[in-house]
């Protein structure tokens, strides 16, 4: 056992942690997860797993852009049930689920690019900017449904309902969704010069300008792109509900999502991080949501565990920095 030992080589074992730590963290977590419950690691376990964290984790890939380049949204929630409620408006007019997805991407793209433009333009910082619109798309969507609920209407819902509830070969539709929107997002931020400059304006906001990059651009393009998926996972939330309570819908998604990102492995500082961590970080969050409720903790103190999930890999990232 220890000639074993002396043949490993730790600094590489090191550095495969460093680069991979989401890998490490999500195997670890399955382990834990398997020791309580034995029936945990199954293929229909895994994949309602992954149905779960779907939705939340499309958003958390959005998050992670402007993370990555040093902003942050807090306006998800608000903006989810403000896009979730008035495309049950735009479907039970129209009859047309294909305009009604287009409804919104187009329109949570058009709210995130506005986000965007405050921030550049009016020269505010992201998180003021975000908490402001965050009160003013719940206050909108609850003012127009007089508190009340976004219904889809009877005879449209069954086939509605099947976009989140069906399946593939036994994989649900959402994870498939969240799956694939993982590639591309990962895709666009590893091969593509938009991604490239996300990294840049993140690590060294001046060096980046000094050195060309349309910093102004750039943010308001990951503020839109973050919209754009936001309203994605607006249309799957309708989908999987088939009623919008505009007071409560998407409630606390903003947490979800930066706690994602940050389990994930991404630099809550910016400028450092891969989606592939946001994607497992997503899955990682919704896991110990299982285990909290396995071990029977009261699910109002779900905020107190993801708060301090938070603060903890922030700790755990400036010490490795220090490192």
């Amino acid at each position: 056992m220890g000639n074993l030992l002396k043949k490993i080589n730790w600094e590489k074992v090191k550095q495969f942690n460093s680069k991979y730590s989401y890998l490490v963290s999500f195997i670890g977590l399955l382990i834990f997860a398997t020791i309580i419950n034995p029936r945990y690691f199954s293929y229909r376990n895994l994949s309602t797993l992954m149905l779960q964290a779907s939705i939340k984790g499309i958003i958390t890939l959005g998050m992670s852009i402007l993370i990555i380049a040093g902003m942050i949204d807090l306006s998800v929630g608000s903006l989810v049930a403000l896009v979730a409620g008035l495309s049950v408006v735009v479907l039970n007019t129209t009859g047309n689920v294909w305009l009604m997805l287009l409804f919104c991407i187009i329109f949570g793209a058009i709210l995130g690019s506005m986000n965007g433009l405050l921030v550049t333009k009016g020269k505010i910082a992201p998180f003021i900017v975000t908490l402001a619109t965050m009160s003013a798309f719940r206050s909108v969507i609850v003012q127009l449904g007089q508190g009340g609920p976004f219904n889809v209407a009877a005879d449209i819902l069954p086939s509605f309902r099947m976009i989140a509830a069906g399946d593939v070969l036994g994989i649900p539709n959402l994870a498939l969704i969240f799956a694939v929107m993982t590639v591309i997002i990962a895709v666009l931020m590893a091969k593509t010069k938009f991604g490239r400059y996300v990294y840049a304006v993140g690590s060294n906001e001046q060096a980046a300008r000094l050195a060309g990059i349309n910093v102004d651009q750039i943010k308001t393009l990951a503020f839109t792109i973050t919209g754009l998926l936001t309203g994605i996972a607006a249309f799957l939330l309708t989908s999987r509900l088939t009623s919008i309570t505009a007071p409560n819908a998407g409630q606390s998604f903003e947490l979800d999502a930066i706690a994602a990102v940050a389990i994930g492995g991404i630099a809550m500082t910016g400028g450092r991080g891969v989606i592939a961590g946001s994607f497992f970080g997503a899955i990682m969050l919704q896991m110990i949501e299982g285990i909290l409720i396995a071990a029977k903790i009261p699910p109002f103190l779900n905020g107190l565990v993801k708060g301090v999930i938070i603060i903890f890999t922030v700790l755990l990232q400036r010490k490795k920095n220090n490192d």
